[in-house]
């Protein structure tokens, strides 16, 4: 990942109202929530949510997918382990100095739950 597009990642997560909106989609899943719901649960206004969720898609942190009159967000796993991969490359010269990284693996809880 390029230098300017972990900056412009970083950089729309480095809001308040726009951290809670990825962590609620995060939890929600690859099926995400429609605009309204999203809105009731962080408890703000439909248009401030647009603004925000605006600016985590030009990011590209979330997208958005219309199913029939609403849209819905999902978080984009692909660009959020990207982003963590980029942070974390090369860490501590190869060694394992992440523990709770490598605690929240999604790989290891999956198969975590296999075993």
């Amino acid at each position: 990942m390029k230098t300017r597009q972990a900056v412009e990642k970083l950089a729309s997560l480095a809001q308040e109202t726009r951290l809670s909106i990825f962590r609620l989609l995060v939890q929600a899943g690859p099926s995400g929530m429609n605009a309204g719901a999203i809105a009731e649960a962080v408890d703000i206004a439909p248009n401030t949510l647009s603004f925000h969720i605006a600016h985590l898609a030009r990011a590209g942190m979330v997208i958005p997918r219309q199913e029939g009159r609403f849209i819905f967000y999902s978080a984009d796993f692909a660009a959020m382990d990207d982003l963590i991969a980029d942070l974390t490359e090369n860490c501590c010269q190869g060694g394992q100095c992440l523990p709770k990284t490598a605690a929240a693996s999604t790989t290891a809880r999956r198969r975590a739950k296999v075993s």
